[in-house]
């Protein structure tokens, strides 16, 4: 009988063994996580998870007996060592586990700080897994002094869950602003009135020179304008590298990921990829997107395509994220845009439109879901939307569906 194995228990990976049990997959299905705990959303765990809104159980995608009840081996605290495709075996400690089609699902891995630059000093932190957070959460206390290193989407709502914690916060962008490499100038300007008003201090075209510490623990921090800031906790969010050791080890062709073919097939016709590890053609080109919702589908048609469907993967890219009472609904790339049109609303409603030329590319939408519904599926469908009609605040957006 046939016998999957998924390596990388995160969404991609928990979606494609649920999806071949729903499509009616009879063969072994082993689940090969390096982490003590099953599946869980990633998402929840530096907001509600950190300030202590929802308890770990609810961060399950799916309670532990499911695995067991749909005849799936989930194997925890495992690291995968080794993959000889050769032999069709992949190497589990002293175990060696023989496949007969392979899925990596291994997602990304946090850039972290050099040692040489006190990157090692304990009270640093990154924001990837549980672990990272259950060892931050005891220093995010009111009256704390915490650092965050990198003005992305990760820092900033980094910054917004220790600011409503009482934690005084500094956050240092190298770049000349935050949000510079995914967001147009509207967008950065709009979260940095945000953080400013809720009392984070943002620093942009500064970056970190050196942290300083005291018997091995991070007490301040050398910032590249001269300034030196004492810290009780450091954040880093300077951005995730796919994780693709494996996958190279095993001879696997790479291109800023895992290298797949439309339908999720890795250079080795055996060995299949999906999330955030994976990169995979797009409109002419080739992207690796790191986002929950193309964990999911990608490793659904994945599934479906490790069964025999020949179905290729058309990415419908839309992200998200919340800081303070701000939800941030991004849909589309906005890769290559030469314009963007802002569309106000009332309070901390607005969305901007990424257009280049005449088509409309990617919207942040603010607070606006109806905004982002019209945005993405005239995106997901090539439409694009007359930029004066998305400019009058007065105008109703939905006959731009019909046009």
């Amino acid at each position: 009988m046939s016998h999957i194995v998924v390596i990388g228990a995160g969404q991609a990976g928990a979606s494609l063994v649920a999806r071949l049990r729903k499509d009616g997959f009879e063969g072994e299905i082993t689940l090969i996580g390096a982490e003590p705990v099953p599946p869980y959303q990633r998402p929840p765990l530096s907001k509600a998870y950190l300030l202590g809104e929802m308890e770990k159980e609810r961060l399950f995608l799916r309670p532990e007996s499911f695995y067991a009840e749909q005849n799936i081996a989930l194997r925890l605290n495992a690291r995968v060592s080794a993959i000889d495709p050769a032999a069709k075996t992949v190497s589990l400690g002293g175990e060696v586990i023989p496949y007969d089609q392979l899925a990596l699902t291994t997602g990304s891995e946090p850039r972290r700080l050099p040692a040489a630059i006190g990157g090692d000093l304990a009270g640093v932190h990154v924001v990837r897994d549980l672990a990272d957070i259950d060892a931050m959460a005891p220093s995010v206390t009111e009256g704390a002094r915490a650092l965050i290193v990198g003005g992305g989407y990760i820092g900033l709502e980094a910054a917004a869950v220790c600011a409503k914690r009482g934690v005084q916060v500094t956050l240092v962008e190298m770049a000349d602003r935050i949000l510079q490499r995914v967001a147009a100038p509207e967008t950065s300007a709009y979260f940095r009135a945000l953080h400013t008003g809720h009392g984070v201090d943002i620093r942009e075209g500064v970056g970190l020179t050196r942290l300083i510490g005291a018997q091995g623990r991070v007490t301040g921090a050398v910032l590249t304008d001269g300034s030196e800031l004492p810290v009780d906790l450091v954040v880093v969010g300077v951005g995730i590298a796919p994780a693709t050791a494996l996958a190279e080890a095993a001879g696997l062709v790479l291109e800023n990921g895992i290298r797949t073919d439309a339908q999720g097939r890795t250079s080795d016709p055996s060995i299949w990829a999906a999330g955030d590890c994976a990169s995979f053609p797009y409109k002419g080109g080739r992207i690796r997107l790191e986002s929950v919702p193309n964990a999911i589908d990608q490793a659904e048609t994945v599934a479906q395509n490790m069964q025999g469907a020949g179905k290729d993967y058309v990415a419908q890219p839309w992200f998200w994220s919340d800081q303070y009472d701000v939800k941030l609904q991004i849909a589309g790339l906005n890769t290559g845009y030469d314009r963007v049109v802002t569309r106000p609303g009332e309070g901390q409603t607005v969305s901007f439109w990424y257009y280049t030329g005449d088509q409309l590319v990617a919207v942040d939408a603010m607070n606006d879901p109806r905004a982002y519904m019209v945005g993405k599926r005239l995106i997901d469908s090539g439409k694009t939307a007359d930029p004066a009609i998305v400019a009058d605040p007065a105008a109703d957006l939905k006959p731009l569906l019909k046009a």
